[in-house]
């Protein structure tokens, strides 16, 4: 199949664009290759120290450098239901990885904080600034020099881009991303959101809201709709760091638990001790990025990877924009409909034919690079047109299924449920902003109402319960972006607005800060920059302003004269009140370092 022109353009593009920097990093990459095993080189007194705890017969094979030794890093606690399945597979990757002639060893943990925890609590300040903690801390645990290849152990939000980030940090090691898969399916999510709903209007107490969440969040496992947790587990599939179909299988199962153990051999295969050296750095090149991107518009996927993408690229030297974003939105057809897109959930997503399915229909459209390299060897992505299945107790792949076996949550490129992608880029007077349009009705996708601004998500909930808010309006949230605050997701807001909209009024939010990868409905004007705290427009709306928001479009604007809006003083609230922690401010280095959204809201990508 031809590759379609404008995919192949904004790749020669981003080809072009990224020349210098990823030339860089690639003889930075190959000249640690070189070297040969990193462990060679080390003093008799390091190399004693980084075996001390291993057998007998696993330090002999270490000192002679005869067998690979595998990192594994992992996102493990007991808490977080996405991670807490973690805790058995280090025992089954150093089993599997021994029976194949290696060693492995549990190179270190990584913060893992879970966003349902913190969702409009101080704690969610944190979240953003977590992922770069998780990349430094990844490299740490790589950088030993002990190590042939790594295993990424992790699932949720900033995990796995801080995993993936740091692993690219040592981009000559070859490197396996290994999930846990997602929770089985409990209360169905649009139950789920009525419940929130009602809720909100003060129609059932919060035992019934309990309730209700508690049979939704009921067990191990990544939660069950389609946000950013979700969205990783495709996008390592899709830019070819799992093995194919590993990212939906429900842990605890067979299956699981072979995937698990097929990583550790396949990691084996892989290092420059076997027979099919594959690096990380080089499994995520820009054909590899761009499959990302088109696997995140065909699914409808979370928003946080119009950032998250954005930073991973940036750690292998590739200059991922949010134009590329735009220009691919136009060509990618939307095939799932998973929550908050649908009703069917990933399990659902998953039976209907899942990713083997979306990747056959989009290779077969010429919307994806098929000549890319993959952890999984030979085939490129066609490989991962296939599903894993245990034949006795032996894992193995088919072809995955040619037919949706689920149209209403599987659709097919000649017939989609949208002839675009589920995000799209905004731009206007207040700067660019972009918008997850999968979930928003095409009746709310265009709003022209009066502002009321904002600089505290707890303002506006506040203002909803004294009866403020029924009306039309833009709810303009200001101050959230990684300068102010850390830039924390702001999905407490979509119970209200939603009630506003199921009542008739013309609703939207704009923001600077982040929505969950669960939210929709509303239609939702978010990542705004330049943010409020580096004295963007979005600073300078007052109330009463007239605000444009135009999804199908593209546009996002106050409806003032230009000269008007430029002449304002920016609004400077104190901010001093809404920082974690007291008395302190622990993460100031990072609000002063990072950037904006637009590259990434991180001080990696600032730093170059």
């Amino acid at each position: 199949m031809e590759l379609n022109q404008t995919l192949a353009r904004v790749t020669d593009r981003l080809i072009e664009r990224s020349a210098d920097r990823r030339a860089a990093y690639l003889a930075r990459i190959r000249a640690a290759a070189d070297k040969g095993p990193t462990r060679s080189r080390l003093s008799c007194s390091n190399l004693a120290h980084g075996f001390a705890a291993c057998a007998p017969s696993e330090k002999q094979d270490l000192a002679e450098t005869a067998k690979p030794d595998i990192a594994i890093v992992s996102a493990y606690n007991d808490m977080l239901s996405a991670h807490q399945p973690l805790e058995t597979f280090p025992a089954i990757i150093k089993r599997a990885v021994h029976e194949n002639g290696g060693v492995a060893q549990f190179a270190g943990g990584v913060p893992a904080m879970c966003d349902g925890v913190t969702q409009g609590n101080a704690g969610m300040e944190l979240s953003l600034f977590s992922r770069d903690v998780i990349a430094m801390a990844t490299a740490v645990a790589l950088s030993h020099d002990m190590f042939d290849g790594a295993l990424m152990l992790g699932v949720c939000d900033k995990i796995v881009p801080g995993l993936v980030i740091g692993a690219l940090s040592f981009g000559h090691l070859p490197t396996i991303m290994v999930p846990a898969g997602p929770m089985t399916s409990g209360l169905p999510n649009a139950e789920k959101s009525r419940i929130r709903q009602l809720y909100a209007e003060g129609k059932v107490g919060r035992d019934a809201l309990l309730d209700a969440e508690s049979k939704s969040y009921h067990g191990p496992g990544t939660c069950t709709f389609y946000g950013t947790a979700n969205s990783n587990q495709m996008l390592m599939e899709i830019m070819g760091l799992h093995l194919p179909g590993a990212a939906f299988v429900n842990p605890g199962t067979p299956l699981r638990d072979a995937l698990t153990a097929a990583a550790g051999k396949r990691v084996l295969e892989i290092t420059a001790l076997g027979n099919q050296y594959t690096p990380a750095g080089e499994v995520v090149d820009e054909r590899a990025v761009v499959n990302g991107v088109v696997g995140l518009l065909a699914t409808g996927g979370s928003t946080n990877h119009t950032i998250h993408l954005i930073a991973m690229a940036h750690a292998a030297g590739i200059a991922l924009t949010w134009q590329d974003f735009a220009d691919l939105s136009g060509v990618v057809p939307l095939l799932a409909r998973v929550y908050p897109n649908g009703n069917a959930d990933v399990n659902h997503f998953h039976a209907a034919g899942g990713m083997a399915f979306v990747i056959r229909e989009l290779l077969d459209a010429g919307l994806l690079h098929e000549d890319v390299r993959t952890v999984a060897g030979d085939g490129g992505m066609r490989r991962y047109a296939e599903e894993p299945t245990l034949e006795g107790e032996k894992l193995a792949w088919r072809p995955g299924t040619s037919v949706s076996l689920d149209g209403k949550v599987l659709g097919t490129v000649e017939a989609p449920f949208a002839k675009d992608g589920g995000i799209k880029v905004l731009e206007g007077n207040f700067g660019r902003a972009v918008i997850k349009t999968s979930a928003v009705k095409p009746e709310h996708r265009f709003v022209e109402a009066p502002a009321r601004v904002f600089t505290d998500q707890a303002e506006l909930q506040a203002a909803f319960k004294r009866g403020e808010l029924h009306r039309d309006f833009v709810a303009v949230v200001t101050f959230q972006g990684p300068k102010a605050n850390g830039m924390p997701e702001l999905h407490k807001l979509t119970p209200p607005l939603g009630v506003l909209q199921d009542l008739g009024f013309k609703v939207a939010l704009v923001t600077d800060g982040r929505m969950s990868g669960a939210s929709g409905k509303v239609p939702a004007a978010i990542h705004v920059t330049p943010e409020a705290a580096s004295g963007g427009m979005i600073a300078r709306i007052r109330d009463g302003d007239m605000v444009r928001l135009d999804a199908e479009n593209g546009i996002l604007e106050v409806l003032l004269d230009a000269e008007e809006f430029a002449a304002r003083e920016p609004a400077s609230p104190d901010l001093t009140g809404n920082r974690f922690g007291t008395g302190r401010d622990l993460f100031g280095a990072f609000r002063a370092l990072v950037g904006g959204a637009e590259d990434g809201a991180s001080v990696f990508t600032t730093a170059a």
